[in-house]
């Protein structure tokens, strides 16, 4: 009887001290953390809580030695056990709870971020058994996998075209989150599809092997010229300090076409099919908060890619790199800053290809040019250079609710109320009001005086 009763006090305990750090009287729910423990009879609301200043909640906290005995997943079906361990091995180094619930916190980033479950939950709870410590837990992972094959369907529709995107994935296929993904795009103009196999690293998902197969075919009205690549490609990606890395082998078989019959003589030179065989290697450092819109941090983006010593017809080494600043200023301004570079060399004799080149020009590159409309061109078709430079200053202000947003606010919170009262003139020193209020029009948060409400004062309605 004395052992049952110590288990109900540990359990209670350490979903008190698990309440204390949400300061409230709940410990049933801790977002994103959800929190549940064992039914034991009694809900913790119905038992009173002595009074603590939050300093010596902390305190409690901190120093309440714990040990991580167990660590449970639960829901598992086709996933393999052995590749979870290097995500929730830290949570058996947490020393007290508030380290216990971070590290669980993270361990459920990282299971999530493996993208084979729809949803992970945690439950804290404490050991039980005939070798359960005193001061020990056991954290459980209640985990819901996504089904084994998942499909989206898109229609796009452009300038005298339209495409239908059918994509498959089958996520999770062989139970260490490798991920095998299917995607056609049938357009009236064009017909294009990819197969891609994707397996990270087990406990270092940043580390990871791709392989993908591949047929996209493109038009490019300012060179008058289509496209249709067909290749495969095998990249490793891996972390190396605060740097992230890609190597990558691309095989591909290029078919080069006139788009329009008056394509220029130097465009249909270059028509006909080639084979491109290269390696290549890409060096990112990015500490911006958005890739879209940064407020903040810097971007260096390095790209190398040598062609011809693996096979095919084209031999080159080409140099690329990007640089961005962000620094936020007054007013919510940003200042940005970006310098874009490359260089490409032919080996040997024969001239770079017109698919290999550089462009600029663009809303998105050289504002008040025409898309891709700036170098070397013939017969108004561009050819793209072998060498660039473009850079760019940008003040970027948050822009807020227009006047229109503000009128329609204005119109749609009206409150308004009625009733009657008694005025008394108080010298020329203030007014006295005494009036019984009906009020009608309020709108949620409104805190409201409904009857008699007294006031003075010398400025009113």
């Amino acid at each position: 009887m004395s052992l049952n009763f110590l288990k109900l006090t540990q359990t209670f305990e350490v979903r008190y001290i698990l309440d204390v750090i949400m300061g409230t009287v709940h410990a049933r729910s801790l977002d994103p953390l959800p929190m549940q423990g064992p039914e034991l009879g009694f809900h913790a609301d119905d038992i009173e809580r002595p009074d603590m200043e939050q300093e010596s909640k902390q305190e409690v906290l901190e120093n309440k030695d714990v040990i991580v005995q167990r660590v449970h997943i639960d829901g598992l079906g086709r996933t393999k056990e052995d590749c979870l361990t290097y995500e929730i091995a830290d949570v058996f180094r947490a020393k007290n709870l508030i380290d216990v619930m971070r590290r669980a916190h993270e361990a459920r980033q990282k299971l999530l971020r493996l993208g084979i479950f729809r949803q992970v939950d945690v439950v804290i709870d404490t050991s039980q058994g005939v070798d359960a410590l005193p001061n020990g837990l056991d954290v459980t992972f209640d985990v819901t996998e996504l089904r084994r094959m998942t499909g989206s369907y898109n229609t796009m529709v452009g300038n005298n075209e339209g495409c239908m995107v059918l994509g498959l994935k089958l996520p999770n296929i062989f139970g260490s989150a490798e991920k095998l993904t299917f995607q056609v795009s049938y357009g009236t103009k064009e017909t294009s599809y990819g197969l891609s196999f994707f397996k990270p690293q087990p406990g270092h998902f940043e580390r990871s092997f791709a392989v993908n197969l591949y047929k996209v075919a493109g038009q490019f009205p300012w060179s008058s010229l289509r496209e249709t690549d067909r290749g495969v490609s095998t990249e490793f990606s891996f972390p190396l300090w605060k740097t992230n890395h890609t190597l990558k082998w691309e095989g591909v078989w290029r078919e080069l076409g006139c788009l329009e019959r008056t394509a220029s003589f130097a465009v249909r030179e270059e028509s006909g099919h080639s084979l491109k065989s290269s390696l290549s290697h890409s060096m990112v450092i990015d500490t911006r908060n958005s890739a879209i819109l940064p407020r903040r941090g810097a971007l260096l983006k390095i790209n190398q890619e040598l062609a011809g010593y693996t096979g095919g017809d084209a031999s080159f080494l080409k140099e690329d790199f990007e640089i961005q600043f962000n620094r936020r200023l007054f007013w919510d301004s940003v200042l940005s800053a970006s310098l874009w570079g490359g260089c490409l060399l032919p080996i040997g004799d024969k001239p770079t290809c017109i698919a290999d080149r550089f462009y600029l020009g663009g809303p998105t590159s050289v504002r008040g040019f025409s898309m891709y409309s700036i170098g070397p061109q013939s017969e108004g078709d561009y050819l793209g250079g072998e060498v660039y430079w473009a850079g760019a200053n940008q003040m970027l202000f948050v822009t807020r609710d227009g006047p229109q947003a503000h009128l329609k606010k204005l119109a749609e919170c009206i409150r308004w109320s009625y009733g009657a009262g008694i005025v008394l003139r108080l010298g020329n020193i203030a007014r006295l009001e005494l009036n019984y209020c009906i009020p009608t029009g309020v709108q949620s948060g409104d805190r409201i005086c409904n009857g008699f409400q007294f006031g003075a004062g010398v400025r009113f309605l």
